[in-house]
């Protein structure tokens, strides 16, 4: 295994710049942004153009990454594929296609998105959609010879507050879309924090899924027992603020809840021996660069003792 970064946490900073800093701190793999370069998305960042991407540009990426020893470990654009907005829903679902398409002139295994969730309808009626939808879409990547990886992030306030704006949050609802689109390049891009803040286990599905766990998101959660008596499992609802965010807020790795020796000893145990990649949202260190890249070295530097 080895230790490697999402590039949105870093901002606007020149992607090879990004890289360079990423080398210089250990890290041996990238999973880099490719949102629309005009999107409002938090959590969002345009590192690669896929809608302007040239071979050139494949080639000079290609360059620098090797010059700084990194790979690419997955193309990341984590969006609604189901929005209920027909016309936005078809132009999500063609710029994942643009971002498999610049998966395979960069040489890059996967590309990572979200499921999403049309909020009109059921579950039982999201999910038929998700068959139509995502048999097109792995299919598409499958062709190409690149994976499909989805974080399970639940999403919940996406589209309205409260309700989970995936459909793609727990081993229940993985069972389904797995048996629905059985293909063998559809996986999981496995986050241990969103299991744990909502009170889940998040060792146990390790083995069930080991044959669908492609890559790995290295992010911490911590939970408030006093505020989760307070507000529920349905989290607060109001005067939602940076002091007071509910019963669980992010963290890096190390800082939060989860033990990170026993999930990296579960990776091991399947065989797992890809990327574990630190997706950094922790509140504590946001607000600057210098604030960004100490978390990111924080991380870095405790899972280095593990992995």
């Amino acid at each position: 295994m080895y230790i490697g970064l999402l590039t949105v946490s870093l901002g606007s900073i020149p992607l090879k710049e990004k890289a360079k800093w990423a080398s210089e701190q250990g890290f041996k793999s990238l999973e880099i942004a490719c949102w629309p370069a005009s999107n409002n998305r938090d959590y969002s960042s345009c590192d690669i153009d896929v809608d302007n991407f040239t071979e050139k540009e494949a080639e000079e990426i290609k360059e620098y990454f090797r010059e700084y020893g990194l790979t690419i470990s997955s193309l990341a654009y984590y969006d609604n594929n189901l929005d209920h907005d027909i016309n936005k829903r078809t132009k999500i679902n063609n710029h994942f296609k643009k971002c498999v398409d610049a998966a395979v002139q960069l040489g890059v295994p996967a590309v990572g998105t979200f499921i999403g969730r049309n909020i009109d309808k059921t579950i039982e009626e999201n999910l038929d959609e998700f068959q139509i939808v995502f048999s097109d879409l792995v299919k598409y990547a499958e062709d190409r010879g690149i994976k499909v990886i989805i974080e399970n992030c639940a999403m919940p306030g996406w589209q309205i507050k409260g309700i989970p704006g995936t459909i793609s949050y727990s081993p229940e609802l993985w069972r389904e879309i797995f048996k629905r689109v059985p293909n063998k390049n559809f996986g999981l891009n496995y986050d241990p924090s969103h299991l744990h803040s909502m009170l889940m286990d998040y060792i146990s599905p390790i083995k069930e899924f080991k044959d669908r766990i492609f890559h790995t998101h290295a992010k911490d959660a911590e939970v408030f027992e006093d505020r989760l008596k307070l507000y529920g499992v349905y989290n607060k609802q109001l005067n939602v603020s940076f002091e007071d965010s509910g019963y669980w807020r992010y963290r890096m790795p190390g800082l939060g809840q989860i033990d990170w020796k026993i999930f990296v000893n579960e990776l091991r145990k399947i065989g797992y021996d890809d990327v574990i990649s630190i997706e950094h949202e922790d509140p504590l260190y946001e607000g600057s660069e210098e604030k960004v890249k100490e978390g990111l070295s924080l991380g870095i530097n405790y899972l280095k003792k593990l992995v």
